[in-house]
């Protein structure tokens, strides 16, 4: 019912600190082995999830790790349970992320806009 009123997916079995804080939430999607350290701020559209779906999986942790002070801007996607965001660390819009990043960075998603006239 949650997800239907709110637009955002949070498997129970999230572990989350204090402070979690989902800013426009519409699309946001937490999978079950999550764990989110304290004061993070997730915007819409982020995806904290697993890398693969297969049964033998189950029992293992598939999904990331948020430590403290993250900050996730708008539609990244963070996958893997082996995959930790170290603390105090910023990753950016559109980021795609399947390994660890250490504490105290900033991550951006590196894309390229042409602008082509026609004459």
């Amino acid at each position: 019912i949650s997800r239907m009123l709110t637009g955002i997916e949070i498997h129970p079995a999230v572990k989350a600190g204090k402070g979690l804080f989902i800013d426009h939430g519409m699309g946001v999607v937490i999978g079950e082995t999550t764990e989110i350290g304290e004061n993070v701020t997730l915007y819409q559209g982020v995806t904290l999830g697993g890398r693969y779906v297969a049964r033998k999986q189950r029992n293992t942790k598939r999904h990331p790790t948020v430590e403290d002070n993250v900050t996730i801007y708008a539609n990244a996607t963070i996958l893997g349970g082996d995959t930790v965001i170290g603390a105090n660390t910023t990753v950016g819009g559109n980021a795609w992320i399947t390994a660890s990043v250490p504490p105290n960075s900033i991550v951006s998603a590196i894309t390229e806009t042409k602008i082509k006239t026609i004459t």
